[in-house]
């Protein structure tokens, strides 16, 4: 039915009312808190009809209905949510869209788990409108043999758990400075300088982390140590120019020492292995002569058995090989006794010449001149006609 026929309905109802006037409304409102501030309170014609009670409930319903949408909220993979009933833990969310009562019945804390922080110990990089610089009240400490080192400390961390993080400690980040700090002064007064400042930099940066985690457990902090980087690590300003010198003494003692050892292992091998050598040819030679002793025993022996069995013939042949032997390692000059011998003297004039001629003899037979037997006697021929 159309809103102008004859029962004369409006399309707002049966009953003759109208939607509140939202401009009479505000102004409703205006006056009102006029009146409780000091203002001057609206007259009677002033005063617009209000708004019935059924508009007040959908106004109602609309902002709960705001209240009640506000509530969701969604995660990041990074993040953990915690969420607070009247200030006290009710339940960890995990990534994804969640939602929770809100404001003020709970509350939504978003805390990223997956974020490297870092603690600087001993100094400031100057990041963040921070003044960088050294903080010697954290970087100067005693060590073992009772001498000052400036040491700087980069740690790295993350939060391994919302709950302890949140609510154990007050102020987690400055308790890890705290622990980590003291932990670097025990570990550091337990060595010697010169171990801190030269081979042990790896294992008292793993030992400062492995007391600081032990502390951190301990207080229930949350907070978990994934890395702990010794910086820099020096003597103090006023004793560095001694220290370069001391080190470069030490950097000297060492380079000799080195030198010693590599001429060490030269030399030292080139021994080992002419001592062996001599031990080698030495029992070598024993070897020889034991073995020619034995042949010459046993060469005897037999011998003194045909010896016994032909004493002549064997005395007969004993004397000529005797002979050959001495007459083949001896030069010879054959004289005529009946010839005038004295044309030969000196006789070791006549033995060099001799040798003269059978070297070259020998030289023009190796130099190619005869390849056959009949060019090698040709060559002696020649020679003896000359």
């Amino acid at each position: 039915m159309a809103w102008n026929d004859n029962n004369k309905q409006n399309p707002w109802g049966s009953s003759g009312q109208t939607p509140p006037d939202l401009d009479a409304v505000i102004k409703d409102f205006k006056n009102k808190f006029s009146g409780i501030f000091g203002g001057k309170p609206p007259s009677k014609s002033d005063i617009p009809n209000l708004p019935s009670a059924g508009s007040f409930k959908y106004i109602f319903i609309l902002v709960l209905l705001v209240w009640v949408l506000s509530g969701i909220y969604i995660i990041d993979p990074a993040e953990k949510g915690v969420i607070l009933r009247f200030g006290a833990f009710q339940e960890e969310t995990g990534q994804g869209p969640h939602w929770h009562l809100p404001y003020p019945i709970e509350t939504l804390n978003r805390i990223n788990v997956e974020q490297i922080r870092t603690a600087q110990i001993g100094y400031r990089d100057g990041t963040n409108n921070r003044r960088g610089g050294n903080v010697s009240s954290e970087s100067l400490m005693l060590t073992k043999d009772e001498n000052m080192i400036d040491a700087k400390f980069a740690v790295q961390y993350k939060i391994n758990d919302v709950q302890a993080y949140l609510f154990n400690v007050k102020n987690p980040d400055l308790t890890l400075r705290h622990v980590v700090e003291s932990a670097i002064r025990q570990v550091v007064g337990r060595n010697t300088m010169d171990y801190i400042l030269t081979e042990g930099r790896m294992e008292i940066a793993d030992s400062i982390k492995e007391h600081s985690q032990e502390l951190l457990n301990f207080y229930q902090t949350g907070l978990y140590i994934t890395t702990v980087n010794m910086q820099d690590a020096q003597p103090p300003e006023q004793v560095q120019a001694s220290f370069s010198d001391a080190v470069k003494a030490r950097e000297d003692k060492q380079r000799l020492i080195n030198e010693a050892q590599t001429y060490a292992n030269d030399i030292l091998p080139k021994s080992r292995g002419r001592a062996a050598r001599l031990l080698e040819e030495a029992k070598a030679y024993k070897s020889k002569v034991v073995s020619k002793s034995e042949g010459e025993a046993s060469r005897f022996s037999q011998i003194l058995a045909e010896y016994e069995k032909a004493p002549e013939v064997t005395r007969e042949r004993l004397y000529r090989e005797t002979m050959e032997n001495v007459f083949a390692n001896t030069s010879k000059v054959l004289v005529d006794s009946k010839a005038n011998s004295m044309i030969y003297l000196p006789i070791d004039k006549l033995i060099d010449a001799k040798k003269t001629r059978t070297e070259v003899i020998i030289q023009e037979v190796q130099s190619g001149q005869s390849n056959s037997r009949g060019g090698i006697r040709n060559v002696f021929r020649n020679r003896e006609v000359r």
